[in-house]
């Protein structure tokens, strides 16, 4: 049987061996603790921009003795309740602003609203900006009403468009000679022909123009000519500035 010397010795050794495990398994999670906090500020500060100043650091909200991941899930969603708080209360002191800025939504087109420009919107005065695509087609159009004081917008496979430029061209002698747009041809021909349609009402094709001024279409036209009135009314609607007369009859300089 051991002495009773011996047995206080073994006891001694089992204290001292206790306290050394106690003392390394609070050092550990000391380390623990302090790494999770570490990397908790660092990942909470990148989501903020790196500013950890803003940070909210996670505590032990329920008071299990660690800081565990259902504190860092409880600290976030205490973040998002004070951001939704702030955002909040921002709302209602702009409704409550006697001088409350428009919204971006409400401004577009309207000098440089963080909602972009949008073009064809009413401006400040309430004249509608002209768009990229309209600027182009109202060019076209221009440049090709100054290729002659007659303009005949025709479609190539069209028998109204052919019936028309078969008077005007063959039958009579225009000087200035026509100018042909075949629409189906052209590159904005549709766009054209829709705002050919606007300015003068007539949204088919052939569109006999005359300084900008149509006289009408296929019909118009051979029933001017059956009438013997054609060269009366290009000449009437042109001016000094064009000459028109049947090509086998009077001239264009005696007309």
């Amino acid at each position: 049987m051991p002495s009773q010397r011996r047995i206080r010795a073994l006891l001694y050794i089992a204290l001292a061996g206790f306290v050394t495990l106690l003392f390394f398994t609070s050092q550990a999670r000391h380390s623990r603790d302090v790494d999770f906090y570490s990397k908790t500020v660092d990942a909470l500060g990148r989501n903020r921009g790196g500013d950890k100043s803003q940070v909210i650091i996670p505590h032990d909200h329920d008071a299990d003795g660690d800081i565990d991941e259902d504190d860092t899930k409880m600290a976030k969603e205490m973040a998002e309740r004070l951001r939704q708080a702030e955002q909040k209360a921002k709302e209602n002191a702009n409704a409550k602003a006697p001088n409350k800025p428009d919204a971006p939504e409400a401004v577009i087109g309207v000098g440089s609203a963080a909602g972009g420009q949008h073009q064809g919107a009413p401006d400040k005065d309430g004249k509608v900006k002209e768009t990229a695509e309209e600027h182009e087609i109202e060019v076209e159009l221009n440049s090709i009403l100054q290729k002659s004081p007659v303009i005949i917008f025709s479609k190539s496979y069209c028998p109204y468009s052919k019936l028309a430029k078969g008077i005007l061209l063959d039958k009579y002698v225009i000087e200035p000679k026509p100018y042909v747009v075949e629409l189906d041809l052209h590159p904005l021909g549709a766009q054209i022909q829709a705002r050919l349609g606007e300015i003068t009402g007539r949204r088919t094709v052939p569109n006999i123009m005359i300084y900008g001024k149509s006289i009408g279409g296929g019909d118009d036209i051979a029933a001017l000519d059956k009438e013997k009135k054609l060269a009366d009314k290009i000449k009437s609607v042109g001016g000094d500035r064009v000459k028109a007369a049947e090509r086998f009859g009077n001239s264009p300089k005696a007309a």
